[in-house]
């Protein structure tokens, strides 16, 4: 994992479409890029950043976010979102993001995501399936 470091860039863009909206995804009733829709985007922007660079049976998986959303965007305008390392801390990686559209900024702020054996993770999310009482 030694390729992991401060950096590293991830980019992702869309055209904004009626599925991409606040009443389509239940978050706000304005047809505009909904927040969550944004926030999936940065993740994603982060995702490409180091996916390919992960050893074999390893993935990460977000675990915190601080985003801001400042500006609305309508449906059929491009929106980009990119994601930077800016900091690795053993399985821990950190990212700076933020997302335009074709006029403005119009959201940004940090997102951490943590390296995991794929195995192991899916070995405890199957116990845990196992440890739900009987209905």
């Amino acid at each position: 994992m030694s390729t992991l470091k401060p950096g590293l860039k991830g980019k992702i863009e869309i055209v904004v479409a009626e599925e991409h909206t606040a009443p389509h995804v239940g978050s706000g009733r304005v047809h505009v890029l909904a927040t969550p829709v944004m926030v999936n985007l940065m993740e994603a922007a982060a995702l490409q950043a180091v996916e390919g660079l992960l050893p074999a049976g390893h993935q990460t998986v977000g675990t915190h976010l601080d985003i801001t959303h400042t500006a609305a965007t309508p449906v059929g305008m491009r929106v980009r979102a990119y994601a930077e390392v800016t900091k690795v801390d053993k399985r821990t990686l950190t990212f700076s993001v933020y997302a335009e559209d074709d006029k403005e900024r119009i959201g940004g702020g940090m997102h951490e995501r943590i390296i995991i054996n794929l195995e192991r993770f899916d070995a405890r999310m199957q116990e845990k399936l196992g440890s739900l009482p009987d209905k």
